[in-house]
């Protein structure tokens, strides 16, 4: 039932608010791995499954959401995940080993991965049928908004406290939200009871998206299968995943419904959320570590780079909303978003070492609008094919694409990254060698210059070895992320005929439109 006044405000906000901190959450500690590194006696590579935990935790509980929001009532279920991701916020600042951390980094991922889905559900139905096109749009911002925002945050914070305060900065906001949603959020009419656990649907699924989900996120660092736990690991995912697609498919009370997947539509859709899913992560990714890492920029100087589009977003996103409200032809926006995205990824292509804040600014700019473009058409896309009663199970799946989207891409380009390096660095290396006038005049260059800076005939020659050899790294490693670049930028306009063969959605009517709710 549609609000209106002060409780429709207030729902707004504050639902936007709890998505905003769970998407701020999967990015602010990016920045905070040495800190926590060197606090707590840990290695690097241990500290890493902080970031690893939580996203396991949030690809497991995603799909499940509408099944457990029916199983213990929407509002005590969303109300309670809110107070689990504060609670386990406050314990993430308190912990007193690694270990200890990243436990309660996965309790935080529980909580957190129902808030993205469960406020969306509220905020639509805080709507009339015909404002929910811009109630889309409004979630939408969050999206952009949260992983943009978290490292420039996580930053400020680091500097100006310490890294325990990354996490207790969610203590007031949830308190906050959790009394909000206490006294304004109301039970759906519409609310269905579970009555029926599928036990071993849900274990499946907890297995095979924890195992799949931990090998996305750790096997580049392990170096794929050279490690014994993620050749196990990769083949419990798939065992168990195909498994749990045969119970599915089979069960009576499956607690995920894959038969929606019949609808061309929303496979259609499903796989381009995934690809858009891999577009937004990889290039949140890329760019920071980009910049950073070749240009010495500092992670608060990195994350100002995506304000601009964060800014352009949350103006961008409202109007399209609006167009779609109007009946503008969603596929059209995806096509055009995707071009545009293709765009952003070719002109980033084109930098060098030399580039400069200005020159990501209109790139970012392009990325913005383009994502702004494919995020809602692709949501009204995957459920125009389904019967009401399908809908909300339609858009869970939609839901997870996006996130398993993300990992892979993340962990597809870390690894495409070392690939691409050790290919440059090869072809590089090959075209070196004594005798050669442009190698042999270069290092003449870099002799005198240590030489002149007081070093001996033999310390200069080594050093100059030394610095040509670093020239051909840094050479090595500006190329790869120009190849990613690329790649990206080809991967969108591969989208584009892939959108046309779903043809046109057609308008949702009114109690499709309401249960489409459900599931966000």
């Amino acid at each position: 039932m549609a609000e209106h006044g002060l409780r429709k405000l207030v729902i707004t906000i504050t639902v936007i608010a709890a998505a905003i901190i769970e998407l701020i959450d999967t990015s602010i500690v990016n920045v905070a791995l040495n800190d926590m590194s060197g606090n707590l006696g840990a290695t690097l590579e241990d500290v890493a499954w902080v970031v690893t935990s939580y996203a396991i935790a949030n690809v497991i509980i995603i799909p499940m959401t509408s099944f457990l929001a029916a199983r213990f009532g929407r509002r005590n279920y969303y109300i309670g995940s809110i107070l689990l991701f504060t609670a386990a916020s406050v314990a993430c600042g308190n912990a007193h080993n690694i270990w200890e951390l990243v436990a309660f980094r996965f309790l935080q991922g529980i909580g957190g991965g129902a808030l993205l889905s469960t406020s969306q559900a509220i905020l639509f139905e805080t709507f009339t049928v015909g404002q929910r096109g811009f109630a889309a749009s409004l979630f939408s911002i969050g999206l952009f908004v949260g992983p943009t925002i978290g490292p420039t945050l996580g930053g400020w914070i680091i500097d100006s406290y310490s890294w325990p305060w990354i996490f207790y900065i969610n203590l007031p906001i949830g308190l906050m939200a959790a009394f909000l949603s206490w006294v304004y959020v109301k039970e759906p009419s519409h609310a269905r009871n579970a009555e029926t656990i599928d036990w071993p649907g849900i274990g499946l699924l907890v297995v095979g998206l924890g195992s799949l989900q931990t090998v996305l996120e750790r096997g580049e660092s392990e170096d794929w299968f050279s490690k014994g736990y993620i050749v196990v690991l990769s083949i419990v995912a798939a065992v168990s995943l195909v498994s749990f697609i045969v119970r599915e498919l089979v069960a009576e009370h499956p607690v995920v419904d894959l038969h929606v997947l019949r609808s061309r539509k929303l496979a259609i859709a499903a796989s381009l959320t995934f690809i858009l899913g891999f577009a937004l992560f990889a290039t949140v990714f890329i760019v920071p570590v980009f910049t950073q890492r070749l240009l010495g920029y500092t992670a608060m100087k990195t994350g100002m780079l995506f304000l601009p589009g964060a800014a352009v977003a949350v103006f961008f996103l409202p109007v399209m909303g609006r167009l779609l409200m109007k009946g503008f032809p969603p596929q059209f926006m995806v096509v055009a978003g995707f071009a545009i995205v293709a765009v952003f990824a070719l002109q980033l292509s084109r930098l060098d070492l030399n580039a400069e804040s200005g020159d990501f600014f209109w790139p970012i700019i392009l990325r913005a609008i383009g994502l702004s473009l494919i995020t809602i058409p692709l949501t009204q896309l995957a459920v125009s094919g389904l019967k009401p009663k399908d809908i909300p199970q339609g858009v869970a799946l939609n839901n997870m694409m996006r996130q398993m989207g993300g990992s892979f891409g993340i962990a597809f380009i870390n690894t495409f990254l070392d690939h691409r390096t050790a290919a440059h660095r090869l072809d590089l290396v090959s075209r070196l060698s004594i005798g050669d006038p442009a190698t042999d005049g270069r290092l003449s260059q870099l002799t005198h210059l240590m030489a002149s800076r007081g070093a001996t005939p033999w310390e200069a020659s080594h050093r100059a070895l030394g610095l040509l050899d670093a020239i051909v790294q840094m050479q090595s490693n500006l190329l790869s992320y120009l190849d990613a670049y690329r790649f990206v930028g080809i991967l969108s306009i591969v989208c584009i005929p892939v959108i046309l063969l779903a043809g046109r959605p057609r308008g949702l009517p009114a109690d499709a439109a309401a249960a489409a709710a459900k599931a966000h």
